[in-house]
């Protein structure tokens, strides 16, 4: 049996530069974080462990004179008016590509007020929300085709899209608009979505397309976990979602899966998402040696 770990897979640099952050802040002294740093219970939990607080916006309002850590997915403006007022000291992890993203939204809303801007993204999700902030929370958020009806068709329209949906996704959803909006109209369509994480869909097809069977560790949380474990699906329809190397010992509860991990010739393959830490992924490497030689 081989048991590979696809090191293409885990944080990108977004996640990265926001977690090493963090830690290097902590050792500094109290740190807060809005919500959960990453979208993984795991590693929540190992910075929690580290001194790390996890807050919400409730408590934002409440804080004062503390320092608190804006996390990678961004925040909209209302963010920082609260923080200001209530002399609490930023620490601004926003990933670069978010807050270039952020920044053109919030420029074409000011150029273009009487236009339409449209996000191709999951609404209330964080990065959305920061990115909505832009606009005075003006823009019209489209998850999918369904949505489609939220928009004006004689009014101009310029698309955005969340920096980790998918690229098939934000291609259907512009050729939709291009066909059904009025011929005099301004129509601009932004592929906005991150190249780190666009990149990594076919790496990952192929990598899953070559195992027996696949790992995909991510957190329940995450938007992006569900994108390309459903990518990972569609490569090798034997594709598990696990959160942890705790769910390992429940894989034996399908049949299908004990026989290709007892199997030994199997070829193993363990891949996560971009809030998926190697560490994490490695554990479950372990969990897996433990369970096909018990």
């Amino acid at each position: 049996m081989k048991i590979a770990i696809d090191r293409g897979s885990g944080f990108c640099f977004g996640v990265t530069e926001a977690i090493n952050r963090a830690e290097e802040e902590l050792a500094r002294g109290p740190l807060f974080c809005l919500g959960d740093i990453v979208h993984n219970g795991q590693e929540v939990k190992r910075l929690e462990a580290k001194g790390l607080e996890t807050i919400d916006y409730d408590d934002l309002r409440t804080l004062h004179n503390v320092r608190v850590l804006l996390r990678a997915h961004g925040e909209p403006p209302s963010t920082y008016r609260i923080a200001h007022n209530n002399n609490n000291e930023i620490i601004d992890a926003t990933c670069p590509v978010v807050k270039k993203l952020q920044e053109r939204i919030c420029k074409t809303h000011l150029q273009h007020k009487d236009a339409q801007i449209v996000i191709y993204g999951k609404a209330g999700h964080a990065e959305v929300i920061g990115l909505q902030g832009q606009t005075n929370n003006t823009a019209i958020i489209i998850e999918s085709p369904d949505d489609l009806d939220k928009i004006d068709f004689n009014r101009d329209i310029y698309l955005f899209s969340q920096t980790t949906m998918s690229v098939e996704g934000f291609g259907e959803i512009k050729s939709a608009i291009e066909h059904r909006s009025a011929a005099n109209i301004v129509f601009e369509a932004h592929n906005t979505i991150c190249r780190n994480v666009a990149n990594r869909v076919a790496n990952l097809k192929a990598f899953a397309a070559a195992q027996d069977l696949v790992l995909f560790v991510g957190g329940r949380k995450s938007s992006n976990a569900k994108v390309l474990f459903e990518h990972c699906r569609e490569a090798n329809p034997n594709t598990v979602f696990i959160e942890g190397p705790e769910d390992v010992n429940g894989l034996t509860a399908n049949n299908e899966v004990v026989s290709l991990l007892r199997a030994q010739q199997s070829n193993i393959g363990i891949c996560g998402a971009t809030s998926t830490p190697l560490w994490l992924m490695e554990n479950v490497k372990k969990a897996v040696e433990q369970t096909v030689t018990a």
